[in-house]
């Protein structure tokens, strides 16, 4: 109930944004500047594809998986030093808390619990119960079974489909709701009103929307703005956002 009560109060202010819509940096390992420049450009949420692993390996494919290349090394340790530099915010702005999405690959079960290991002694950078700033992790990809969301540690929360069926509990350990592009580009009637109707849907239960798969220019961005999706899936963070400022002035 406390995260739906968080979420109430705090929805109303993320959709009088229009005009600035939340960027998610999309396979972020995959950037030249990895974190790094999703969070300079303050980027609502920060892609990371794992696979089982002590350190959980960050690759988007099994044969890509490089030793050093971890979770671990590329994301938690760094957002560790931040909180201690800047005194329990990431970064000097203290408003700033973004999302780390961890994409699962494959072997949820074991993601997760490994996950919980590495995050534990840390709740007061990963636990927003502890600390309001922290960075709030949401699991996509494989992400278990729904009916056992709620058996993980409350700090942990899961990025929901459109027509996955939630109990009330459940539902609070949604963070927001994702969906592919090309469900809804592929067909004869306006992409923009089946949209707009997913977006109803979505923002009926509370929670905020996301499009993978989506085509990553300024029009598409716009077509997305305008029919009300709240978090902009994109490989182009610093252009992205930049686009937005701009319009906005």
């Amino acid at each position: 109930m406390k995260y739906l009560l968080i979420f109430i109060l705090i929805l109303p202010a993320y959709l009088a944004l229009a005009q600035q819509p939340l960027i998610h940096s999309h396979n972020d390992y995959a950037q030249s500047q990895l974190f790094v420049n999703a969070w300079r450009n303050q980027a609502f949420s920060i892609e990371a594809d794992v696979y089982p692993g002590d350190s959980l390996p960050v690759a988007h494919d099994k044969k890509n998986i490089t030793p050093g290349k971890t979770l671990v090394a590329m994301y938690l340790q760094p957002i560790i030093v931040l909180f201690k530099k800047n005194h329990g915010h990431i970064s000097d702005d203290i408003a700033y808390a973004p999302v780390l999405m961890i994409d699962i690959k494959e072997n949820s079960e074991a993601v997760i619990a490994q996950l919980v290991k590495l995050l534990s002694p840390y709740r007061d950078v990963f636990d927003r119960t502890v600390n309001s700033k922290a960075v709030q992790v949401v699991l996509s990809g494989e992400r278990g079974t729904v009916q056992h969301w709620t058996q993980w540690p409350s700090y942990i929360l899961f990025d929901g489909r459109p027509d996955e069926i939630y109990d009330s509990a459940t539902l609070q350990r949604v963070a927001f709701i994702s969906d592919s592009y090309m469900n809804y580009a592929n067909n004869k009637d306006s992409i923009k009103g089946r949209l707009q109707r997913l977006v109803k849907k979505v923002h009926g239960m509370g929670k905020l929307l996301r499009l993978w798969a989506t085509p990553d220019n300024p029009s598409a961005w716009d077509l997305l703005n305008q029919s009300g999706v709240d978090i902009i899936n994109t490989d182009k963070v610093s252009e992205c956002q930049n686009y937005f400022l701009s319009k906005h002035k």
